[in-house]
Order: C-alpha cells, then sequence, then structure tokens
C-alpha cells in the first residue's frame, strides 16, 4: 500500500483509515479562506458498515490508498447459501455468502458474468453488467385491442426478479432489464 497526501484524494478512490477500515470517496471539498490554512473536507462511505462520515483534515497529511483487484467472473452455480463464481482467466473459483450478495443475484443466471472487486484476496463488491436479458416465466396474457400506450403489467422472470412490463410481453420471450434501476428496457432478440 502507498501513502498519498490528501491533496491528491479524488472521488471513486478507495482509502485506509486509521481504523484498517475501507472507505469510498464520495465527494471532496478543498477550502481555502484567504490567507488562513486550506482546510480538506471528505465525504466517505465505510465499505463494511455503509454509513457515510464527513472528515476534516488538512491537504498535507497523509493516508493510506487501497488497491483493488477487479476481476471478471462467471457465475456457476448455487451452493446451499452461497454462490459460486469462477475466474475467467485462471479458473479460481470464489464463493459469495447470500448476506454478501443480497438481491444483486436476481439479475445473474447460471453462465452470467460480472465483475468482482477484491481487497487483499477478500472479495469486496459484485459490480452486474448494466443490462442482462432473462426469460419470462409468469405473466397475464394480453388483453386483445389494448394499446402501446396501456398499463404496464406483472411479470417474474427465471431468476425470481419481479417486474413490470408492456401487455405485449407473453410468457416464454426474453427481455432486457436495467441492473441499475431494475427496470425493463426492452424485448431481446
Amino acid at each position: 500500500m502507498a501513502s498519498i497526501e490528501y491533496s491528491q484524494v479524488r472521488k471513486g478512490m478507495v482509502l485506509v483509515g486509521e481504523d484498517k477500515q475501507l472507505y469510498y470517496v464520495v465527494d471532496r471539498d478543498l477550502n481555502t479562506p484567504g490567507n488562513w490554512r486550506a482546510i480538506l473536507q471528505l465525504k466517505l462511505k465505510n465499505l463494511k458498515t455503509g454509513s457515510i462520515t464527513i472528515n476534516r483534515v488538512r491537504p498535507q497529511d497523509k493516508v493510506e490508498q487501497a488497491y483493488l483487484d477487479k476481476r471478471e467472473m462467471q457465475y456457476i452455480y448455487q451452493d446451499g447459501d452461497g454462490f459460486v463464481f469462477m475466474d475467467v482467466e485462471n479458473y479460481d473459483q470464489t464463493t459469495l455468502t447470500k448476506e454478501w450478495v443480497g438481491d444483486q443475484m436476481l439479475y445473474l443466471k447460471e453462465g452470467n458474468k460480472a465483475h468482482v472487486v477484491f481487497y487483499e484476496g477478500r472479495p469486496l463488491s459484485l459490480e452486474l453488467p448494466a443490462t442482462v436479458e432473462l426469460l419470462v416465466t409468469e405473466t397475464e396474457p394480453a388483453v386483445k385491442g389494448a394499446t402501446a400506450a396501456a398499463q404496464y403489467k406483472p411479470a417474474t422472470l427465471e431468476t425470481g426478479f419481479k417486474v413490470t412490463v408492456p401487455p405485449f410481453v407473453a410468457i416464454g420471450e426474453s427481455v432486457t432489464i436495467d441492473t441499475r434501476t431494475g427496470e425493463y428496457l426492452s424485448r431481446s432478440k
């Protein structure tokens, strides 16, 4: 790990705090009031607890920057309470727990790829692709004469994810879902 001055800290960096916890830099504000000394205000998110704190530091003080390893991994299968991912380069397997992954697994089916971010060999976060294609397994049938401006209807996808879709989408069709918002984008080809 390398120490850098707080003046070199930018949004999006991950820092190691004095308590050895990892903090994501959400925002930074450098205040230089006239002939007084400069104060740097950092908005930090604790990556373990999710809490956000505001720290005021001197720009010339030092902090450790965390080096993160981002690997492309393929979701292979579910193993009890865990999800097994395989590194696409060296075929190493990593199991991520259900509590750690949360609802993100509703977007992934077996064979899909995602990025897993590691810090010192431990998985830190799961980054999903921007969009995924999933099969519709349950929805109401289309109503004759329904227009394109009609109300959306609920649908259940192959992973158990529930989404609202236009009335023309039927069971067995593949749809594209935005993983950032959880919304229907289009029918897949």
